[in-house]
């Protein structure tokens, strides 16, 4: 029988474009029915557009609905993928300007920390009515979450429904992978690494080229090779100092930790130049947001101007559906998952991002066991935060998430306690509207 996948959020257009490219290029999805779902008519019709053109390209024989009834999405699908972003533009940006108003300089901002809290707070109940509909329309289907936060939105999916099968993608570890390839010369596919930590802030612990460490190679480039040292500053310093790669991007990672963002003569060495793909610089994920909701239609006219591309790029969405239910050619990923005895030194039940298998018996995490003493104390602070922040938005309590944000590693590193309060509740205020479990419960 032909599979249903369906897609929620597929206004998000380059991930829905480029996760049914992939899809299709396995032989079992060739005549899939992908369903995008959106609320947006106008993303929603882009999308579609963008899909019906690799249909026709690729000559498959998929049937393609687009539709703004989740209900019609979800049932009977054998797979979900969720890219959904929940709040306004204004309340977004409050995520980024608040803060900085009281000191603390985020760069993107959808991950943890402050920001990424309160957009967790805000997205949770939307993702657990997405959930609360799969587990009656669609209860065996696996589903694949690409939204921000995502440590804390598995987190609250997989505490609240425990029995669907959901991990959390993201594309940061065989980015990064393929980045240190090319650093020590190696081709790609000669690379094997183990990596597990937290999302966006996993760690290589293992990293071999042809099945031999691969470590010294890496340590001589980033130590004799200024111009991959200045490629990835915040990373490689973390690197020297904490002796495992980590896998998120410079200008995150500056936000995570309390070594690069709590000072302008920090954020001046470390966060300006030399970040990757995203420059340190303050609000980067707000002002990149602002430049894409100016353009976004213009950038969208001219991605479906170009010519198609059929080939299969690197997400790892499509081979787990493929290893799952489809040829069932098994498939090793790093994925979210809730951590029962993966790694016994983070907290029991926490988000981690560890390797998982996906089979026809469905996606396996692997044990990982206890990460490197520093590293372990770097993630546990933001793991226990992400709990506390979880909780909150589940119980609607006010006074946990300020705690969360208290022990933030950036945030106390700037503000004193009742400053962080006075913080928080000022973002309260902001994100009031998309706030439905505190009822009215607005102030820590």
């Amino acid at each position: 029988m032909a599979k249903k996948i369906a897609f929620i959020g597929a206004g998000s257009f380059i991930f829905t474009r480029n996760l049914v490219r992939d899809l299709l290029t396995f032989e079992a999805f060739k005549d899939a029915t992908l369903v995008l779902m959106d609320i947006d008519d106008r993303k929603l019709a882009f999308s579609k557009a963008a899909v019906d053109r690799i249909v026709e390209a690729g000559k498959y024989p998929a049937k393609v609905v687009a539709t703004k009834d989740r209900a019609e999405a979800l049932t009977g699908a054998d797979g979900v993928v969720i890219t959904i972003l929940q709040g306004g533009a204004e309340t977004i940006a409050s995520d980024i300007e608040i803060p900085m108003k009281h000191g603390v300089d985020i760069n993107v901002g959808d991950t943890r920390g402050p920001s990424g809290i309160f957009r967790a707070l805000r997205t949770a109940p939307v993702m657990l009515e997405i959930c609360a509909d799969i587990m009656r329309l669609a209860p065996r289907a696996i589903v694949l979450n690409y939204t921000n936060p995502m440590a804390m939105l598995c987190r609250a999916m997989q505490g609240v429904f425990p029995t669907l099968s959901i991990t959390g993608l993201c594309h940061s570890v065989q980015g990064t992978a393929r980045m240190l390839a090319k650093w020590i010369g190696a081709p790609n596919h000669e690379i094997t690494y183990r990596c597990a930590g937290i999302n966006h802030q996993a760690w290589y612990l293992e990293y071999k080229w042809k099945g031999v460490d691969a470590y010294p190679l890496l340590k001589k480039a980033v130590t004799e090779r200024k111009e991959i040292y200045d490629e990835e500053q915040v990373r490689n310093e973390m690197y020297l100092h904490l002796d495992y790669y980590v896998t998120e991007s410079s200008g995150h990672n500056s936000e995570y930790c309390a070594w690069f963002r709590k000072r302008p003569d920090l954020i001046e060495k470390y966060c300006t130049h030399g970040t990757g793909w995203n420059p340190g610089v303050h609000g980067l994920g707000l002002t990149g947001r602002r430049k894409r909701a100016e353009d976004w239609e213009k950038t969208i006219q001219e991605e479906l101007a170009k010519p198609v591309a059929l080939a299969r790029g690197e997400e790892y969405a499509a081979p787990i559906f493929n290893a799952v239910f489809g040829d069932r050619t098994l498939f090793e990923f790093n994925g979210n998952v809730r951590n029962h005895g993966l790694i016994e030194n983070l907290p029991e039940g926490c988000c981690v991002e560890v390797p998982v298998l996906a089979s026809p018996r469905g996606l396996d995490a692997m044990h990982v066991g206890p990460l490197p003493a520093q590293l372990a104390v770097l993630n546990n602070i933001s793991a226990r935060c992400e709990e506390l922040a979880v909780e909150a938005a589940l119980e609607g309590d006010p006074r946990k998430v300020f705690h969360a944000c208290l022990f933030d590693p950036l945030t106390s590193a700037v503000l004193g306690m009742q400053e962080i309060k006075d913080m928080v509740n000022e973002m309260f205020a902001a994100s009031a509207g998309d706030l439905p479990q505190f009822k009215g419960r607005l102030r820590a």
